[in-house]
Protein backbone atom coordinates (compact mmCIF):
# COMPACT_ATOMS: atom_id res chain seq x y z
CA UNK A 1 0.00 0.00 0.00
CA UNK A 2 1.03 3.56 -0.93
CA UNK A 3 2.24 5.99 1.96
CA UNK A 4 -0.03 8.95 1.91
CA UNK A 5 0.73 12.29 4.06
CA UNK A 6 -2.10 15.08 3.77
CA UNK A 7 -1.40 18.58 5.69
CA UNK A 8 -4.62 20.14 7.77
CA UNK A 9 -6.16 22.27 9.69
CA UNK A 10 -8.72 21.85 12.45
CA UNK A 11 -12.24 23.42 11.88
CA UNK A 12 -11.39 22.39 7.78
CA UNK A 13 -14.17 21.26 5.75
CA UNK A 14 -12.34 20.32 3.17
CA UNK A 15 -9.46 18.34 5.08
CA UNK A 16 -12.44 16.34 7.06
CA UNK A 17 -13.63 15.23 3.52
CA UNK A 18 -10.38 13.91 2.17
CA UNK A 19 -9.99 12.57 5.33
CA UNK A 20 -13.37 10.30 5.42
CA UNK A 21 -12.51 9.65 1.64
CA UNK A 22 -9.30 8.11 2.74
CA UNK A 23 -10.63 6.17 5.61
CA UNK A 24 -13.94 4.98 3.61
CA UNK A 25 -11.20 2.90 1.49
CA UNK A 26 -8.98 1.64 4.93
CA UNK A 27 -5.69 3.77 4.22
CA UNK A 28 -3.78 4.49 6.69
CA UNK A 29 -2.05 7.73 6.38
CA UNK A 30 -0.06 10.40 8.46
CA UNK A 31 -2.47 13.27 9.02
CA UNK A 32 0.10 16.54 9.44
CA UNK A 33 -1.67 19.34 11.88
CA UNK A 34 0.00 23.08 10.67
CA UNK A 35 -1.75 24.34 13.20
CA UNK A 36 -0.32 22.40 15.72
CA UNK A 37 3.01 22.53 13.96
CA UNK A 38 3.28 25.77 12.46
CA UNK A 39 6.84 25.38 11.15
CA UNK A 40 5.54 22.54 9.03
CA UNK A 41 3.12 24.89 7.00
CA UNK A 42 6.32 26.09 5.11
CA UNK A 43 7.20 22.33 4.66
CA UNK A 44 3.78 21.64 3.09
CA UNK A 45 3.66 24.40 0.50
CA UNK A 46 6.80 23.31 -0.60
CA UNK A 47 6.54 20.11 -1.46
CA UNK A 48 3.14 21.14 -2.67
CA UNK A 49 4.87 23.08 -5.60
CA UNK A 50 3.45 26.66 -4.12
CA UNK A 51 -0.12 25.45 -2.96
CA UNK A 52 -1.33 27.24 0.33
CA UNK A 53 -4.63 25.70 1.37
CA UNK A 54 -5.11 22.67 3.16
CA UNK A 55 -5.68 19.92 2.95
CA UNK A 56 -2.74 19.00 0.81
CA UNK A 57 -2.27 15.50 0.36
CA UNK A 58 1.09 13.28 -1.00
CA UNK A 59 0.99 9.90 -2.24
CA UNK A 60 4.42 7.95 -1.79
CA UNK A 61 6.34 11.53 -1.86
CA UNK A 62 4.31 13.09 -5.06
CA UNK A 63 1.73 15.80 -4.39
CA UNK A 64 -1.87 15.06 -5.67
CA UNK A 65 -3.46 18.06 -4.61
CA UNK A 66 -6.74 18.80 -2.05
CA UNK A 67 -9.71 17.38 -1.27
CA UNK A 68 -11.49 18.69 -4.54
CA UNK A 69 -8.47 16.78 -6.37
CA UNK A 70 -8.63 13.15 -4.76
CA UNK A 71 -12.13 13.22 -5.10
CA UNK A 72 -11.72 13.75 -8.68
CA UNK A 73 -9.18 10.73 -9.17
CA UNK A 74 -11.80 8.69 -7.40
CA UNK A 75 -14.43 9.51 -9.73
CA UNK A 76 -11.96 8.92 -13.11
CA UNK A 77 -10.65 5.31 -11.00
CA UNK A 78 -7.34 6.46 -10.57
CA UNK A 79 -7.31 7.30 -7.12
CA UNK A 80 -7.24 3.19 -6.17
CA UNK A 81 -4.35 3.00 -8.52
CA UNK A 82 -2.30 5.53 -6.76
CA UNK A 83 -2.93 3.74 -3.38
CA UNK A 84 -2.32 0.40 -4.06
CA UNK A 85 -5.98 -0.73 -4.08
CA UNK A 86 -6.38 -1.74 -7.62
CA UNK A 87 -5.51 -5.26 -8.25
Amino acid sequence: MAKVEIYTQPFCGYCTRAKKLLDDKGVAYEEIDVMMEPARKREMIDRAEGRTSTPQIFIDGKPVGGSDDIAALNRKGELDKLLGLAP
